[in-house]
């Protein structure tokens, strides 16, 4: 054999024995890192911690608008030349105050013709009415003596008629007799008529309607004089308001608005998270974000139960008393659309947290053993994490040695976990012996 080939060979069995020692020494390893991980799993006691609600994070906030819940137009009911202004942009006015004034010249005049007018309407109805009460009367005094005369007549006609048929009296006498009888009568039914014809119309129907017709225009004349000084509609605050003294304005074109802030309104477009947040409520806590400490309550009086095709959002509208319009429209606050407490919530620390793959799992204590359960997870606090599903408040939550627990595993009565034998079934409670 050559010394080539038998270094080869040394080489060889050098190997070969380096492989069996290596070999060995895993072993070895092995089994003393099992003995390890039994000996920390029977004399280490599993850490727990009863599961409570936590603060998981501060109460979720939304941007929202301040409105105002109207906004009125300012329309002037009259045209002319500006001569007094009395407020301006920007001023909180009441309603029925007056903005500014119109020249009114001309309608004071109108108003003043009208009033002549309305006057001589008036006295001319009286004097009618004066004289219908004396006609009446001096119809009353005719009837009375045309009625005695005919009395006095037909008393002298038949007298003369007794005279004739006695011969004391000729034929022309008794003629003139009755002639005058029914001269009288005649007298006496043409005053009656007269009457009658009185009574059945009003002979003052023309002056009283003209009287009226004054009245209507003269009340017209009036309220258009009114409208030379320009009013706010409603209470608020005055915007897009230039008016200026000396300027003119037109009946036909808008010189400001009233927007009324008192109530005022919050107004917000939710997502569809934020809206199961807050679908079920009735007011919400709001502040300015300049004065985070004042908080307040407002009511909801919309909240779409549609979302908006474009927006993709829901339209939350609130209304809040602003007496002292420390709210302005324009500006904005911001919406708690949860509570302090709810933001309490079940929650379990991240590190006693068993992850594999997409799936989380926590071991729970049951008595004598150890139970796995999966869970639902939901926001991550700083050291907690809300759970959603899966363990209820008041259990007993393994925090510490879970990685190294298998589900149903028993726990010894000195609080540790019984490790498996080597035939997979747990070893006998060192703590009894």
């Amino acid at each position: 054999m050559s010394e080539r080939a038998k270094k080869a060979k040394k080489r060889v069995w050098t190997l070969a024995l380096l492989a069996a020692v290596t070999a060995l020494a895993a072993g070895c390893s092995a089994s003393k890192g099992q003995a390890t991980v039994n000996m920390d799993l029977e004399n280490k006691p599993l850490k727990t911690e009863t599961i409570a609600k936590k603060k998981i994070s501060e109460p979720r906030e939304q941007i929202a608008d301040v409105a105002a819940i109207t906004t009125v137009d300012i329309m002037p009911k009259a045209s002319g030349q500006v001569t007094s202004v009395y407020k301006k942009r920007g001023d909180v006015v009441q309603a029925g105050e007056a903005l500014f004034h119109i020249d009114s010249r001309d309608a004071e005049s109108a108003s003043q013709k009208s009033r002549i007018s309305l006057e001589s309407a008036r006295q001319s109805l009286e004097k009618s009415r004066e004289d219908t009460v004396n006609t009446r009367r001096d119809l009353q005094s005719a009837i009375a003596k045309a009625e005695e005369q005919v009395s006095n007549a037909q008393k002298e006609y038949s007298k003369i008629r007794n005279d004739y048929d006695e011969g004391q009296a000729t034929l022309r006498q008794v003629e003139q007799a009755e002639t005058a009888y029914n001269n009288a009568r005649l007298d006496l039914e043409s005053q009656q008529n007269k009457l009658a014809a009185m009574d059945k119309t009003d002979p003052l129907a023309a002056q009283q309607a003209q009287a009226s017709s004054s009245q209507v225009a003269y009340e017209d004349a009036q309220r258009a004089l009114e409208n030379y000084d320009v009013k706010a509609p409603v209470s608020g605050v005055l915007t897009d308001f230039s008016v200026e003294a000396g300027g003119s304005v037109s009946q036909t074109a808008k010189v400001g608005q009233v927007q009324q802030i008192d109530p005022i309104k919050i107004k917000a477009e939710l997502t569809e998270a934020s809206y199961q947040l807050v679908k079920n409520k009735k007011q919400l806590t709001f502040f300015s974000t300049d004065r985070s400490s004042e908080k307040a309550t407002a009511d909801i009086t919309f909240l779409s139960n549609v979302m908006s095709a474009q927006t993709k959002t829901y339209s939350l509208e609130l209304e809040v008393a602003n007496a002292d319009q420390k709210l302005k429209p324009g500006s904005r606050v911001l919406l708690q659309l949860t509570t302090e407490d709810e933001e309490q919530v079940i929650a379990v620390p991240t590190l006693s947290i068993v992850r594999e793959g997409a799936d989380s799992y926590v071991f729970v204590l049951q008595g004598d053993h150890v139970e796995r359960r999966k869970v639902k997870l939901g926001r991550l606090g700083d050291t907690y994490q809300e759970v959603l599903d899966g363990v209820k408040e008041g259990e007993k939550l393994v925090t510490s040695g879970q990685h190294q627990l298998k589900d149903g595993q028993k726990v010894n009565s000195a609080g540790a976990a019984v490790a498996p034998s080597a035939s997979g079934q747990p070893a006998a409670d060192s703590s009894k012996k």
